[in-house]
Formats: structure tokens, C-alpha cells, sequence
């Protein structure tokens, strides 16, 4: 199986899957099949040889923000309303959206590179962009060496700032969701090693004579 089948797999499963997410009115199984997408656009960087992407969505996505969707929306236990809804009206303005992202891809793409083969222009010599397969350029570092040299070099302060923020943020949260009560009993160890077990232990003779 070639990457070009592989590409047009997940991107026909990516496509199914983001029409059953705003379809479906159970909250449950739209998460579920948010997740479906988040995996099948993985796997379409990581055959584009954007491994770093690729990861992060993994990781990011699917481990961290549509696992929590998902637990939120199982907690709240929300219910479906009988609300009616006007399809055609959501499906005019899906089309209009729809209809401008395309142009806009295509204006930001050239998608017909054989037709300049054919009128025999040579695309090194001219300001058309060329396609080159990274994937296949073994001698040069991955895209996730790049990125690690230069964020670990050039951008280190920022880095170091953005996870002090992070870190900040995440005890924050921690102390204001704390319900510290009174009068609950703690354990303290330190009173315990230096307890004297003749001050706490008592032989008691239970023998009547």
C-alpha cells in the first residue's frame, strides 16, 4: 500500500468522521468521532513528513483536550432537547464557508503542475512552487531536530517563560480548587516517632484472683 493510498484513506475517513461530529446529537459519540479525526489527521501529517505535528496531536488532541471534552460531556449528562432545527439555512451557510476555504486553498497551492511540463516551461527557472518529498531526504534532519535546535537555542528564554506561566497556572488552579476544612484530624509523623512508648502503652492484668 502505497502513502498515496494511505493519504486518501485517512483523509475519506477525516472527511466522514467531521460529518458524523456536527451531525450527531449525542455529545458522546461526537467527541468520540472528534477523536477519529484528530487520529486520521495525525497519521496525514506524519505521511507529509510533519512528524513533529504529527505527535503533537497525538498528544496534545487526542491525549489531553478531546479526553477531557469527553469526561466533561459523560459528567454533565446532557440531554437532547426536542428543539426543531432549520437544516437548510445550516446547510447554506456550511456550503458559503465550505465554497470560500476552497478558493482559499487553492489560491495558496498550485495543483496543476503538469500542464507548465506540457507547454515545456521549466519550473526551476521560473517562481512556481515546487513539491519535494522531505520524507524521502534522509541525509537532512527531521523537521522535530529542527524545531528542537531552535527552540532549545534561539527561543530558550521563551521556552523557560512559557513553562514558568504554565507551571503558575497549573498551582493556581490547584489552590483554588482546594476545600481546606476545619477540625480534620491529620496525621502527623513526626509526633509519632517521638512518642515514648512508655507514656503510651499500658500492660493492664486481666487475671481475677
Amino acid at each position: 500500500m502505497t502513502s498515496t493510498t494511505l493519504f486518501w484513506i485517512f483523509s475519506l475517513i477525516s472527511l466522514l468522521s467531521a460529518c458524523m461530529v456536527v451531525s450527531l446529537s449525542n455529545a458522546v459519540y461526537s467527541v468520540l468521532f472528534l477523536i477519529i479525526v484528530f487520529c486520521n489527521t495525525a497519521g496525514i501529517l506524519l505521511l507529509l513528513g510533519a512528524e513533529f505535528l504529527s505527535f503533537l496531536f497525538l498528544i496534545v488532541y487526542v491525549g489531553a483536550i478531546a479526553v477531557l471534552f469527553l469526561f466533561v460531556v459523560m459528567m454533565l449528562n446532557i440531554k437532547t432537547n426536542s428543539v426543531k432545527i432549520n437544516y437548510t439555512t445550516i446547510i447554506l451557510i456550511g456550503f458559503l464557508i465550505s465554497l470560500i476555504l476552497s478558493f482559499q486553498f487553492l489560491a495558496a497551492i498550485q495543483i496543476d503542475f503538469e500542464v507548465y511540463s506540457n507547454l515545456g516551461i521549466d519550473l526551476a527557472k521560473t517562481n512556481f512552487p515546487t513539491i519535494t518529498i522531505w520524507i524521502q531526504e534522509n541525509n537532512l534532519p527531521s523537521n522535530v531536530e529542527s524545531i528542537g535546535l531552535v527552540l532549545y537555542t534561539s527561543y530558550s528564554l521563551v521556552f523557560i517563560l512559557c513553562a514558568f506561566i504554565l507551571l503558575l497556572a497549573m498551582i493556581g488552579s490547584i489552590v483554588l480548587t482546594m476545600n481546606q476544612r476545619s477540625g480534620v484530624k491529620k496525621q502527623q509523623i513526626s509526633l509519632q516517632l517521638y512518642r515514648n512508648q512508655n507514656e503510651v502503652i499500658r500492660f493492664v492484668d486481666l487475671r481475677k484472683n
